[in-house]
């Protein structure tokens, strides 16, 4: 089976355990996985929403994901590097490509900064119309997919005053799949969020035998 091509943005201030671990997991599905930076002035490197910083920045390394962490006295500097066929990418790059699933981490004001991103809004309005996956998780599905009209009743996000009002009808289930659009809650359920991913791109067997690897 070709490997499935996944997006993931990130902003300042994404939430970087969700992050992870959708890049991580799916990595580990046999997916490329890009990382695209949404910042306007096309800078790769974002500062998460714990003071994690993710470096965007394509890799010569033929490994499909490298984590490399290096203690700073006010952070860690986290660099996620992908397969050197996809590369990591500012958003405007991610325009013009064919994705099986965008998938969207949440964290605050993470999320609004990716809902103001008129590049990614295409690229998510683009996967609804052609019936192609796409997902998000904790603020994301009530800042981004709600407010731009792209989830509708049924979905989930982080159980907190200010998003669950934005949402329509939102149930309080760890994650909820409704056909080509995935939504979870935050954090804690976010390995939950990724093997449900993973199952929606390479089906339920393989979904198991990597459930089952991580001790999910």
């Amino acid at each position: 089976m070709a490997a499935k091509r996944v997006l993931v943005p990130i902003a300042d201030d994404s939430e970087e355990i969700e992050t992870t671990c959708i890049t991580d997991t799916l990595t580990r599905f046999g997916a490329e996985v890009v990382v695209a930076s949404v910042k306007a002035d096309g800078e790769l490197v974002c500062k998460m929403s714990r003071g994690v910083k993710v470096s965007s920045a394509q890799s010569t390394n033929s490994f499909h994901a490298i984590l490399n962490i290096m203690k700073r006295t006010e952070y860690f500097m986290l660099n996620i590097y992908n397969s050197p066929d996809g590369g990591d990418i500012p958003i405007e790059d991610a325009t013009e490509q064919d994705w099986d699933l965008v998938a969207l981490p949440g964290g605050m004001p993470g999320a609004e900064y990716l809902r103001d991103s008129a590049p990614l809004i295409s690229i998510l309005e683009n996967q609804k119309a052609s019936g192609k996956l796409y997902a998000a998780i904790c603020a994301a599905p009530a800042i981004v997919l709600a407010s731009k009209g792209l989830i509708g009743e049924g979905a989930t996000c982080y159980p907190a005053p200010g998003l669950l009002e934005k949402m329509p009808a939102p149930v309080s289930v760890d994650v909820v799949v409704q056909g080509n659009v995935v939504t979870s809650k935050g954090p804690g359920t976010a390995l939950k969020f990724a093997i449900a991913l993973g199952e929606q791109l390479y089906g339920a067997e393989k979904a198991k035998a990597i459930a089952d690897e991580m001790l999910v």
